[in-house]
């Protein structure tokens, strides 16, 4: 199976620079996976395709402010760090730029001397390991300097950092929001709490590796980066009993896909834990855990398309596309959403 075989022609003015006014206001593709159907609706019609015992599984990762911008001490040159992982304390992994300013031992100033941070070593791929100093607590002080990381291709300015939080982000941790929870307002939430449908929780901290094109031809090639997850035991338990009683897990994004995917046993079954998935999930793998997925409209050739396309099939997932593109749908981050169902 080829990358290019995930490609589709997305015009540029289609890629969403700013989030709408009402996060459920945007609009929604449902795509029936078994006939290749589609219909158009709005968002908060979401809830028109949700049955009482189902369960959606939220990712309830928060973003950090995780783009720092200060200078070298003594001769002022600017840098830019961007969070990628904690290693331990106040030791960080991160990507620097300019990177050759970023040697080992040099010290580097944010918000007048706020927060300093020395460079301790870099790493294989080119990563600085960065050792913060600060006074207080440190995610204080990283909410009050860093700014939003928001992908490459959003050229405008932010004005609300809560608008790529999820409203029910909790955990501490994305370089990249899970935006396919961003749909979601409180109302709408309690309004399907109320049609007896379960939510449940899961925690994948998303990495940027998510906006990382895919470099290899032959996608069996590929080599997935590692992000962390976390599910407890009680929401093991709601997801557990949705499957016994024969009713849908429904994965709210590719980060829920993957988790559920990774935790998951042949019986169809989860068990609470932590740790690292790399799982790479492309056409031709079997799911063990999820039934139907919501998502928004991902980069063309990317791992995301990629995983869409195994659940409802490329062919429809490719036409799906190809008809978003000519109603206009708005793409990526901010964009529009897509049930499959």
């Amino acid at each position: 199976m080829k990358v290019s075989d995930f490609y589709f022609d997305l015009p540029e003015e289609l890629i969403a620079q700013c989030p709408l006014e009402k996060r459920d206001s945007s609009r929604l593709m449902v795509l029936d996976r078994k006939t290749g159907e589609v219909e158009h609706k709005v968002f908060h019609d979401i809830i028109n395709y949700l049955n009482e015992g189902d369960t959606l599984v939220l990712n309830n990762t928060r973003v950090l402010p995780a783009r720092l911008i200060g200078e070298k001490d003594g001769t002022g040159g600017k840098i830019e760090f961007l969070l990628l992982k904690r290693i331990e304390g106040d030791k960080w992994e991160c990507l620097a730029k300019p990177g050759k300013k970023a040697k080992p031992g040099v010290v580097f100033t944010f918000g007048e001397g706020k927060l300093k941070a020395v460079v301790r070593e870099v790493t294989e791929e080119g990563n600085r390991i960065i050792e913060f100093i600060y006074e207080g607590i440190f995610e204080q002080v990283l909410d009050e300097l860093g700014q939003m990381p928001l992908p490459p291709y959003i050229h405008e300015k932010l004005e609300d950092k809560e608008r790529y939080q999820t409203v029910y982000s909790k955990e501490k941790g994305s370089a990249a929001a899970p935006t396919a929870g961003l749909h979601f307002t409180e109302e709408l939430l309690q309004q399907i709490k109320d049609k007896k449908i379960n939510i449940a929780f899961l925690t994948l901290h998303v990495g940027l590796g998510t906006f990382r094109p895919v470099k290899v031809e032959d996608v069996n090639n590929h080599v997935m980066h590692s992000e962390y997850f976390d599910l407890t035991q009680e929401n093991a338990d709601i997801i557990n009993r949705t499957k016994e009683n024969g009713k849908r897990v429904i994965a709210v994004g590719t980060t829920s896909s993957r988790t559920l995917e990774t935790i998951g046993d042949e019986n169809g079954r989860v068990k609470p834990q932590s740790g690292w998935t790399n799982i790479f999930i492309y056409p031709g793998y079997k799911f063990k855990i999820v039934d139907a997925v919501i998502t928004n409209f991902h980069l063309p050739e990317s791992t995301l398309i990629m995983l869409v396309s195994a659940i409802a099939g490329k062919e429809n997932v490719m036409n799906a596309y190809n008809e978003a593109v000519k109603e206009r749908y708005r793409f990526f981050s901010f964009g529009d959403s897509m049930f499959i169902k």
